[in-house]
């Protein structure tokens, strides 16, 4: 591998972020008394040095990245993102010591939306929107942003790189700088929505834009202490409820219904069908219980909390407008079960993903159904296009990494003192990207009182479940062979 080519590329990702933490200065700056303006202005020149450095003193010229190189470029972008990311709260100071700041940057960059802060409201604009940004720009990707500028073979390595394989099945076909593109489109354009949707139902600029990045990213940063439930608002609710659910689905698929003059495309997706219906079959079922078993006298009241929270969950945002550590037991079952499967590939979403569930249940079916029948010759196939057997294993293979992986952190956990529902949910919220778990970490709680340790082991399965496992395997071979 070229190393000195791949450092070029970690100084573009670095002068990104950059720019970033100088549009919040901006904002710190236009804001009277905004205390972040400082920490926001030298976070912004040390990231700007460090990452025009490279630029400086490496000769980029015409290579052409082969896959090892993206793949390195992606897993240190993201790793450098979280380091560099952490200096405005470190130099902010407050409730930030040097882990709560690395754990709060992880989380906002891998949309996990886990914080650590008890005072969410006390910190200054500038920062506040700062906290927001590191969400929007994760959901997108910081690679797949910046790869926009390089040359197209390289375009090309780079946001192949980012996003899955499995998130581009659906397009099979198509080139995978256009899908990114039609991604980048399709993002920009449901953020701007939300946003001036969110103004109508009476919240200020500022709120709407930041709950429209947050939602879009599918992260769960708030600039309220109780989250989505300060507002009271039920119409910002149901724009934030839609907004997420279509932030769960693939932004291909989102972008030929929306934008790409094809509607029907939407519709005609049996991963959307089968995400939307288990969405509404969750739905259902947390608000029969909350009216049975959980207080609610109102079918109204109930079907609107569940119906935000569902969407929430399954999207992994993790906003809140309840604290459901305290509804019954099937509601909360109901609700780990969306945070493990979540949206679809090719959204800002985390978890296991529909699509793999999918493959793997459709081939368990004709597993079945040669053994019984071995002359029958079956394919599996999902929206019209027939998977390959490797599709069908890598669906396997990734689900029982990511199950593996999610029991070992909770051991972590528990052994570190949490008891087994913290524990438990805690792993699942932060390799899913999900944010709240149940709890001591439940919607209406954070993970300031985690141990250094767990907030340590907590980031780290962040950093997993964003890049979905493998780069970072990738990444270790690359680095054992070279």
């Amino acid at each position: 591998m070229n190393w000195k080519i791949i450092t070029w590329y970690f100084g573009v990702s670095l002068l990104l972020l950059a720019a970033l933490m100088t549009v919040s200065c901006g904002i710190a700056f236009y804001t009277p008394g905004d205390e972040s303006r400082l920490p926001l202005l030298y976070s912004a020149i040390l990231t700007g040095l460090v990452g025009f450095f490279p630029l400086f003193f490496v000769r980029k010229g015409d290579h052409k990245l082969n896959f090892r190189e993206g793949n390195s470029i992606v897993v240190g972008a993201w790793i450098l993102a979280g380091l560099f990311g952490m200096l405005p709260y470190v130099f902010y100071g407050g409730e930030f010591t040097l882990v709560n700041a690395f754990f709060e940057s992880v989380s906002g960059f891998t949309t996990t939306g886990a914080s650590i802060l008890n005072n969410i409201e006390g910190l200054p604009p500038g920062l506040q929107f700062w906290r927001i940004s590191t969400a929007w720009v994760g959901g997108i990707g910081i690679v797949t942003l910046f790869s926009m500028l390089s040359v197209r073979g390289n375009k090309s390595t780079l946001s192949g790189a980012e996003i899955s394989t499995v998130a581009r099945d659906s397009f099979q076909g198509e080139k995978t700088d256009s899908f990114a593109n039609r991604m980048l489109i399709t993002y920009v354009v449901l953020t701007l929505a939300s946003s001036c949707c969110l103004r109508l139902t009476g919240l200020g600029w500022f709120d709407a834009v930041t709950n429209a990045m947050s939602a879009c990213s599918t992260c769960g940063f708030c600039t309220k202490n109780t989250s989505i439930a300060f507002y009271a608002n039920p119409a910002a609710e149901m724009v934030l409820t839609v907004t997420m659910l279509a932030a769960g689905i693939n932004f291909g698929l989102l972008f030929l219904s929306m934008l790409g003059g094809k509607p029907r495309a939407l519709w005609k997706s049996e991963t959307v069908k089968v995400f939307l219906s288990l969405v509404v079959i969750a739905i259902f079922i947390v608000t029969a219980d909350l009216l049975f078993s959980g207080g609610y006298t109102s079918p109204l009241a109930a079907l609107r909390d569940a119906s935000f929270q569902v969407a929430s969950i399954s999207t992994t945002t993790g906003f809140a407008t309840q604290d459901t550590t305290l509804w019954p037991p099937l509601s909360m079952a109901t609700l780990i079960l969306c945070s493990l499967f979540c949206g679809c590939s090719g959204s800002t979403s985390g978890g296991i993903k529909i699509d793999r569930a999918i493959l793997a249940a459709k081939g368990i079916h004709r597993k079945v159904v040669q053994t019984l029948s071995p002359h029958s010759v079956r394919y599996v196939r999902v929206d019209g296009h027939v998977r390959t057997d490797d599709q069908v294993s890598d669906a396997f293979i990734y689900i029982f990494c990511y199950l593996f992986i999610m029991v070992v952190f909770a051991a972590i956990n528990i052994v570190f003192g949490q008891d087994f529902i913290t524990g438990v949910t805690s792993s699942i919220a932060c390799i899913g990207n999900v944010g709240p778990g149940f709890g001591d970490v439940g919607s209406m709680a954070n993970f300031a009182d985690l141990p250094a340790v767990l907030k340590c082991t907590g980031l780290t399965e962040m950093l997993i479940g964003r890049l979905e496992i493998f780069p970072l395997l990738y990444l270790f071979q690359s680095v054992r062979e070279n």
